[in-house]
């Protein structure tokens, strides 16, 4: 075993009311590509913020050795100039700005008081090269994928001269390709002497990249795994995070499947920018009460787009096609007509576009039914917190009180705001957008137990996700889409991941 670059010893940190991290301990070796794997709220991010600098020395108890001396760290700035560096699950890139200039911001290539944009450019491209992205370094960041940002921001970490890269949740917004290369680019690094810190919920990607393992639950250190001695399978990963077996992934559900509640018949949608360009063409498909339906398909295929604009015209331009609830044809040319007539939609991007992090669990629950709290024009505070509390109980969102800021709060429990704020409206049926991405297991069972009962109580649930075990999981029906048109549909017993990915590749010719 190689010695430790990184010792952390009986880290204590502690926020108003909440003990975050109690005694916690962590051992890297150095080149190794070190996991680190636990429930939302567990404690994993707290940990690297201590560690990086962001909640510095005197606010946490404990000790920090690094490069095998001792270190106190009283910003960011200092963990940086030591070679620590962390990529947050939250990009920060102005995009703006080019990605030299984005890769040196802050550390600027100057000569003569005057910034060197000739030197900035040349070794902005070499460091690009390094992490296999080949792109300009003048090209704005806004015209990148979330792909290609993730390696501008470890581009921008190997200029810093790092030696211990922490990146939390890399993978969470990316698809199957630029995942893997994130991991090829991972295993590069580690053959140039780099070790890293991986925080991830995608099992399946630390039993295949990891060395070690070390599973925190609860703010404790419960263990750590050599993953290829001890033989170490998904499974046993989630016994440590959960603290039991979990036999299975998805609850157990008998769907009783009632009357078509929902319907879209020939949906077009064009390009909000690029009115020659059509996203979605021609797409129809069918919900009915009791029914859990997925769309699968892969990045570009027009998922999103066709239930944001479904969902009052929240995407694109010259909508076309017919909507249908309970058989009647209705206009849906806003959100609020939307939800009117009894559709619901959970944004993938639920920060962006699902809640106000600034503001309370209670008002972000009732932000879009304040007609039913209200009287004369005025919000019922008293109605507001009692119907909040409601469903911080029975959604078991973690949290002390409703008053508590939604910002504060773990990806998963922030996704069970979202959910109760649209289950309040008393939705006929409910569009998640990638419901699960980006939360643990644990939290992933509850979402798929919250989204039975509602599929119990009647409700039309229509489920768009990018992982196919998941919709295999908890779908009776599944539609592909490919090139923004439906390439078919397959009930559950029929499904498999391989024909789903059948329909799902096909040619733009064989969709026509």
């Amino acid at each position: 075993m190689a010695s430790p670059i990184l010792e952390m010893q009986s880290i204590t940190k502690t926020f108003p009311g909440v003990k975050a991290l109690q005694d916690v301990s962590l051992s890297v070796a150095r080149g190794e590509i070190h996991a680190i794997c636990g429930e939302n709220g567990a404690g994993k991010s707290t940990l690297m913020k201590v560690l990086s600098g962001v909640y510095p020395h005197g606010t946490y108890e404990g000790k920090i050795l690094f490069d095998g001396e001792e270190v106190q760290f009283g910003s960011i700035n200092d963990s940086e100039a030591k070679g620590i560096v962390i990529i947050h699950q939250e990009l920060a890139l102005v995009p703006y700005l080019s990605v030299a200039e984005n890769i040196f911001l802050g550390n600027e290539r100057v000569s003569r008081g005057l910034i060197d944009w000739n030197k900035a450019n040349s070794e902005a491209a070499a460091l690009l090269a390094r992490v296999g992205l080949d792109e300009l370094p003048v090209t704005p960041v806004m015209q990148l994928g979330v792909g290609k940002q993730q390696l501008v921001e470890i581009a921008k970490a190997l200029s810093k001269q790092v030696k211990l890269l922490i990146l939390d949740e890399p993978t969470a917004a990316l698809n199957d390709d630029d995942s893997a290369h994130l991991l090829d680019l991972l295993r590069h690094l580690q053959g140039q002497g780099i070790t890293s810190i991986m925080i991830s919920h995608k099992l399946n990607e630390i039993a295949e990249i990891a060395d070690s393992t070390t599973i925190i639950r609860d703010g404790l250190s419960i263990e750590t795994l050599d993953m290829k001695r001890d033989n170490v399978t998904q499974e046993r990963i989630i016994k440590g995070m959960v603290g039991r077996d979990l036999q299975h992934r998805y609850p157990p559900h008998e769907s009783k499947v009632g009357p078509e509640v929902f319907r879209v018949e020939d949906w077009t949608v064009r390009h909000p920018t690029q009115p020659d360009r059509v996203v979605v063409d021609g797409a129809s498909l069918t919900v009915r009460a009791g029914e859990v339906v997925g769309i699968a398909g892969l990045m570009g295929a027009g998922r999103t787009e066709l239930a944001m604009s479904v969902f009052g015209r929240s995407y694109g331009s010259h909508a076309s096609g017919k909507v249908f609830v309970h058989g009647k044809e209705v206009s849906t040319k806003s959100v609020s007509e939307a939800i009117g007539h009894g559709i619901a939609y959970v944004s993938e991007d639920r920060k962006r576009y699902g809640l106000n992090l600034i503001e309370d669990i209670r008002t972000n629950i009732s932000a879009a039914s304040l007609s039913k709290i209200s009287t004369g024009g005025f919000v019922n505070g008293n109605e507001e917190i009692k119907v909040a509390e409601e469903y911080r109980q029975s959604m078991n969102i973690k949290s002390p009180t409703v008053m508590a800021l939604t910002g504060k709060l773990s990806g998963g429990n922030q996704q069970k705001v979202v959910l109760s704020k649209w289950i309040y409206t008393d939705p006929e049926v409910l569009i998640l957008d990638e419901p699960t991405r980006g939360i643990d297991v644990g939290a992933k069972y509850e979402i798929y137990t919250i989204i039975n009962k509602l599929a119990d109580a009647g409700k039309g649930v229509l489920v768009i996700s990018s992982e196919l075990p998941e919709l295999l999981g908890i779908c009776d029906r599944i539609y592909t889409l490919a090139f923004g048109r439906i390439t078919g549909q397959l009930p559950r017993a029929e499904a498999t991941q391989e024909n789903l990915m059948q329909l799902m590749t096909k040619e733009r010719d064989q969709v026509r």
